[in-house]
């Protein structure tokens, strides 16, 4: 199969107030269509996804819904007595298989709870000759396929509602069929592991049903524990020469009611009818930000992940998981089980959704969390004994603990790392009453917890029992430290600073006091004589290893940061000479996507190019889903297979905005860390903090203006490119100082200001 190649498939001119920016639009174009599933034409909208490929010589369409889950409890996690405490005890007597036993093994053994597919439609295509095209239109989230013959293929899933649609022209009669994932009768190849997935027959289920009523087909599958769910599909002729279709998913739960997949299709408009909603929340989608770069394999890939993400990312639908609405279509379990992996895997996943300007679709992730609070708590104080709230670091849909790698998948700190979310949430949106009611009390619950499980040391600092680096020496007993690592303490800080600042804007100085009071008891990160971060006080960076979790103090958590002066200056770029120089020989994809983001804020534009770059030629499919492992096989990695996840496209999309604006250190700053040959660049409407919209635009190698717009109002600060400047008010804005490095404004509600580069050309 040739290659499918990234091409430009429509340029769209963007109008602003400071003059025109040109946008491209990549999507996906091939003279063949995708012979695997991780390769296939993405479409989906947050609950359900598409996969369109040829498995031998039929067309196939691969069906997803994100609430398709086995959720039995994990076997012995819940074994009378295993708790934290017991856990550091087994540590100390070096009785450490005891532990791996009960939290380990049975991740790696057993094959649920898991992500499970749904099922597949095939249309007979081999009479229709070679194919001429095929082609994923991101533009208008569609899949379109051609024949020599004149049959023409298009298919979408409904933006807004569970539903997908097809449609065929130039064809006489379609034959196709619906077939059901083999739950029973698997080829005897059976308990694959975690990467690879075990086979489906290992879930246990009696094989569901499908039954052809004329031309609908309807499958029911039961599941686990009274679960079950329905597809359906039905089409019909349109005129003699078009046939229509669509289909639907259903997830059905005891004691919690939901339409049915064959009543979803039997009341849904026609395919015509129903393009022009799913259109108009796409335009609305892309209408939100833009950006236009010179490098174009940096700009193609960029576009590609903002589809991904308004494919799998709603306000109402679950999170975005491993795989989210695409899960393998391999007649096995999916890697990692489709899971919710907190330690990394979701964090990332919504990173670029803040300064891309797409709060609403990442509202998903914070209404998924505040939804299982109870369940956090209720695992909070079985496994740590404390009150406040944690959340495991691998959980099901519904947020239940499934162990694996206990370091992790049982961490302390992972609602820390979490509540950077719920923090970037309202200093993104100023959203008063989201701070108030969900963002403070979230920060507060896992303070809680944090100041609970610590302990004072004898040397006046506040520790935990067992801290750990993911996943520096993976699950063995030498994965956990008696004293914080880095990583721990970068959350631990970050927490109780934050709860301070939100407790201030909240009038709440008792609580922000008692707030301070436990971050001085933390102790300063730990540095190697030559100003290095370690992984902990006596573990260096001395190994490449995939997860950066040393480096979290620099990105994500920007505890270390540039604008501080030299003294984190000398650490960011000492630390990011030695991740150089150790090397990237057990990286992940995702590990490129995280060091583009590092060399930003370390205003290294080369640097973070050469690294995104890297991910985007080496470590992505055909189709752009990140594979984990070096797919150019050039050494970039040892990891050199393909499991499928999505965390790393999302970080890569945060890096490019990373490298075109700035606003986490109380200042924007345009264009902070791009390559100087980029002498021509632009965005617009990137979201800063303080919800301040901002759009810019370089021409012949300088800045030439740079426009704010206040959709809160309030004050900030600007970092100011060029040395003479005139500025156009709007309403509502004040000069309140400047210099020749700042500007610093305040602005009313709507309030705009654009600053032009005045200096002679």
């Amino acid at each position: 199969m040739k290659s499918i190649i990234l091409i430009s498939l429509q340029i769209l001119l963007v109008f602003s107030a400071f003059g025109q920016i040109q946008r491209n639009r990549i999507g996906l174009q091939s003279e063949k269509i995708p012979v695997r599933w991780d390769e296939g034409l993405p479409l989906g909208n947050g609950l359900i996804g598409e996969l369109i490929w040829q498995k031998e010589d039929k067309l196939r369409f691969s069906l997803d819904h994100s609430e398709l889950w086995d959720m039995r409890p994990m076997q012995e996690l819940h074994t009378p007595g295993f708790n934290y405490q017991w856990v550091k005890e087994q540590v100390l007597a070096d009785n450490y298989a005891a532990v791996q036993k009960i939290g380990d093994k049975p991740y790696d053994r057993e094959p649920a709870p898991s992500k499970i597919p749904g099922a597949a439609l095939e249309f007979e295509v081999k009479d229709w000759g070679g194919v001429k095209q095929a082609t994923l239109n991101i533009e208008t989230a569609e899949a379109t396929i051609s024949w020599q013959n004149g049959v023409k293929m298009t298919s979408f899933v409904h933006a807004k509602q569970n539903i997908g649609y097809f449609r065929f022209e130039n064809l006489n009669d379609l034959t196709l069929k619906l077939l059901a994932p083999k739950y029973e009768g698997s080829s005897g190849n059976t308990a694959g592991g975690p990467v690879a997935g075990d086979d489906l027959a290992r879930l246990g289920y009696k094989q569901g049903e499908v039954t052809q009523s004329g031309q609908s087909y309807r499958y029911i599958q039961q599941g686990w524990g009274g679960f079950y769910y329905e597809v359906y599909v039905k089409w019909k002729k349109i005129n003699p020469k078009t046939i229509e279709g669509s289909w639907a998913i259903s997830a059905h739960y005891p004691n919690k009611p939901q339409p049915e997949a064959q009543k979803i299709v039997a009341s849904a408009p026609s395919y015509s009818a129903a393009w022009q909603s799913h259109q108009n929340w796409w335009t609305n989608f892309w209408a939100k930000s833009s950006v236009s770069l010179p490098d174009p394999v940096l700009e193609k890939q960029y576009y590609l992940e903002l589809y991904k993400f308004g494919s799998a990312a709603r306000s109402n639908t679950p999170p975005i998981s491993l795989q989210a609405v695409w899960t393998a279509d391999n007649g096995r379990i999916p890697p990692w089980k489709g899971d919710f992996h907190h330690d990394l895997n979701t964090q990332l996943s919504y990173w670029p959704a803040y300064s891309a300007n797409h709060l609403e679709e990442a509202m998903g992730y914070l209404n998924h969390l505040d939804q299982n609070r109870e369940q956090y708590k209720k695992y909070t104080k079985w496994y740590f004994g404390s009150n406040g709230l944690n959340v495991p670091g691998v959980t099901t849909l519904l947020g239940e603990e499934m162990g694996g790698w206990i370091q992790y998948s049982l961490s302390p700190t992972v609602s820390a790392w979490l509540a950077q979310h719920y923090y970037l949430h309202w200093r993104y949106s100023m959203d008063k009453d989201f701070l108030k009611t969900r963002a403070y009390p979230w920060f507060k619950e896992v303070a809680q917890h944090l100041e609970e499980i610590t302990y004072i040391d004898k040397n006046g600092y506040r520790q935990l029992p067992l801290s750990s680096s993911p996943e520096i020496n993976d699950n063995k007993k030498s994965a956990w430290f008696l004293e914080n690592t880095n990583y721990d303490l970068a959350l631990m800080r970050f927490l109780f600073a934050k709860a301070n600042e939100l407790a201030l804007e909240l009038n709440l100085p008792t609580e922000a006091e008692h707030y301070s009071k436990i971050l001085n008891q933390f102790q300063s990160y730990h540095l190697s004589d030559n100003k290095e971060l370690n992984f902990s006080k006596d573990l260096p960076y001395n190994q490449s290893h995939r997860h950066f979790s040393h480096l979290m103090a620099i990105h994500p958590l920007g505890e270390i940061r540039w604008e501080n002066g030299t003294k984190d200056q000398e650490i960011i770029q000492n630390s990011l000479k030695l991740l150089d120089k150790v090397g990237p020989a057990w990286w992940c994809g995702y590990s490129y996507a995280w060091e583009g983001n590092l060399k930003a804020r370390a205003k290294d534009g080369e640097g973070a190019a050469a690294a995104l770059t890297d991910f985007a030629t080496a470590f992505c499919s055909t189709n752009s889903f990140h594979l984990n492992g070096d797919q150019t096989k050039s050494g970039k990695s040892n990891m050199t297979y393909r499991p499928f996840t999505l965390e790393g496209n999302f970080a890569y999309a945060a890096g490019i905005q990373e490298m075109l604006l700035q606003s986490y250190a109380g200042q924007i700053e345009v264009f902070p860390a791009i390559p100087q040959k980029w002498l021509q660049a632009s965005f617009k409407d990137l979201r800063a903090e303080g919800a301040f919209l901002v759009s810019a635009q370089k021409t012949n190698g300088m800045v030439s203006s740079i426009e704010i717009k206040a959709e809160k109002g309030g004050k900030t600060k600007v970092k100011l490119p060029f040395k003479n400047h005139s500025i156009e008010f709007n309403k509502g804005v004040k000069v309140i100082s400047q210099n020749t490095e700042f500007m610093e404004l305040a602005f009313e509600k709507n309030g705009s200001i654009k600053i032009k580069n005045d200096a002679k050309k």
